[in-house]
């Protein structure tokens, strides 16, 4: 009989040991868990979770603390994150990060207000910057080159009108009480000094007339009767009438530029004179320091000066050892 083929018997499969099933279950775990995490971190990045909206709408700290780390790993116990829980439940638990403290500008940048710093407060602003002038200005609006130069247009009758002023301090009070106009002439003295002892070059002086109209048509109050002569004063005139009105080197004054600081302070007397008009009218003082340059108003105290032909209006006097004002002799 012929031989029959050898027919290998089937053997069944084989289950893996428990030990092959560990690796096998811990592979799968580790295979998981890997994809977990890197769904987590992406999430993270993009701030995708609730939790991370939150932190970030409140400025936490990117970092978590060791405790929420913690209660994070123990999230399969089924306890909670802290940091997902209100701040009123925490308790008197630390927070998860300390507040970030807003460092403090250092010499030379631009927001530290720095002379060296390139901010707005640096040297080398242009004209109209915000920064103060270098310079003190002082003003009178009312110096007597006599003691009988000085009149007032005052719009009252002469028995309205209050003693004159002994002395020219008072002038300024005794003015504003009774909204008196200087009359025909105004004298006015500027101080100007650094505030350093940097120093400030005084370019020039200009005149701005702020309006014109015609002559106050009110009394003229002269401020003393039976005066000696007048003090020659250093100063600069003005001619208020004048289409352009500009200042002129009178008595020995000499012409702009100057130089001022704070050891070394000039004073200049500008006498207005006016006939036909009722003027407003301030000054502008341009000046220098370094690569700083601006120009500087110079009124009666955020006011301009005011000055009023008084030419035919009805003269009165105080005199000496008087009680009342009177029309002076030869008016």
């Amino acid at each position: 009989m012929p031989a029959r083929p050898a027919v290998r018997e089937a053997r069944p499969q084989r289950e893996p040991g428990p030990a092959k099933r560990r690796r096998v279950i811990a592979l799968a775990a580790a295979g998981a868990a890997a994809v977990v995490g890197i769904g987590s971190a992406a999430l993270a990045l993009n701030g995708g979770d609730d939790d991370g909206r939150r932190r970030n709408e409140t400025g936490a700290s990117a970092q978590a603390s060791p405790e929420a780390s913690a209660g994070a790993s123990s999230g399969a116990d089924g306890h909670k994150d802290p940091a997902d829980e209100p701040e009123a439940k925490q308790g008197k638990g630390k927070p998860s990060s300390s507040p970030s403290r807003k460092a403090s500008p250092r010499p030379g940048d631009a927001s530290s207000g720095e002379r060296g710093g390139k901010g707005p407060a640096s040297l080398g602003q242009a004209p109209g910057d915000d920064l103060g002038a270098p310079i003190a200005v002082r003003t009178r609006p009312y110096v007597y080159e006599s003691p009988c130069s000085q009149r007032f247009l005052v719009n009252r009758k002469p028995h309205q009108v209050p003693q004159p002023p002994a002395v020219e301090q008072d002038a300024p009070g005794w003015a504003a009480d009774l909204g008196a106009v200087s009359a025909g002439e105004q004298l006015i003295e500027v101080t100007v000094q650094g505030l350093s002892k940097d120093t400030v070059v005084l370019q020039g002086m200009n005149v701005r007339v702020q309006s014109t109209s015609s002559p106050l048509a009110w009394n003229d109050f002269q401020m003393g009767v039976g005066c000696g002569g007048r003090v020659s004063t250093k100063s600069f005139a003005v001619d208020l009438d004048d289409g352009a009105p500009r200042l002129t080197p009178k008595a020995g004054q000499r012409d702009f530029p100057y130089k001022v600081s704070e050891d070394d302070p000039e004073v200049f007397y500008v006498k207005a004179d006016v006939e036909a008009h009722d003027v407003r009218w301030y000054l502008e003082l341009e000046w220098s320091s370094g690569k700083r340059h601006n120009v500087l108003r110079i009124d009666d105290q955020g006011k301009p000066f005011r000055t009023s032909g008084n030419e035919g209006r009805p003269t009165f006097g105080w005199p000496l050892g008087g009680s009342k004002w009177e029309a002076p002799l030869g008016s």
